[in-house]
C-alpha cells in the first residue's frame, strides 16, 4: 500500500480537498471501492464521542473514521505539537484504505480507531517528527 509522505501533505483550499479521491481494490474480493473524502468535525459534541470524525463517501456510503482524542493528545505529547486537519484525514483515508483492502468494513458505517492506532497511523505516515 503506497502511503503519502509527510511532504505529499498539501494545504487544501476546501475541507473536501484534504484528502484526493482514492480507488481501492480488495485483493481478498476483488471488490472495486471508490472513495472520496466530505469533511470533518469533532464529535464530542455532535456525536457525544471522543473523536475527531472523518467522512468519506464509499461508492456513494457515507462511512466515517473516527479518530480517538486521546490518540491526538498522545501525539502532541509526543512530538510536541498537534495534527493539522490535512493530517487526520490523511491518517483517516490511510486507515479506511487498509480496512477496504482487508476487506474489514462490511456493512458497518462507523470505523473507530483507538488511541494507539492513531499515533501508529501517524509513524506509518511519518509525522511523528516535530515541526
Amino acid at each position: 500500500m503506497a502511503l503519502p509522505t509527510k511532504s505529499q501533505l498539501t494545504p487544501a483550499r476546501m475541507m473536501s480537498e484534504l484528502v484526493e479521491p482514492f480507488a481501492v481494490r480488495s485483493p481478498l474480493t476483488s471488490e472495486a471501492h471508490s472513495v472520496r473524502f466530505s469533511h470533518l468535525w469533532v464529535a464530542i459534541a455532535t456525536r457525544h464521542s471522543d473523536t475527531i470524525d472523518c467522512k468519506f463517501l464509499v461508492n456513494g456510503r457515507g462511512v466515517v473514521v473516527a479518530l480517538a482524542h486521546l490518540g491526538f493528545v498522545a501525539y502532541s505529547q509526543r512530538t510536541g505539537r498537534h495534527l493539522s486537519d490535512t493530517e487526520a484525514a490523511q491518517l483517516a483515508a490511510a486507515y479506511l484504505r487498509s480496512c477496504l483492502e482487508d476487506d474489514r468494513l462490511g456493512s458497518r458505517t462507523t470505523l473507530y480507531v483507538p488511541p494507539e492506532e492513531v499515533v501508529a497511523w501517524a509513524e506509518r505516515l511519518g509525522l511523528l517528527s516535530p515541526r
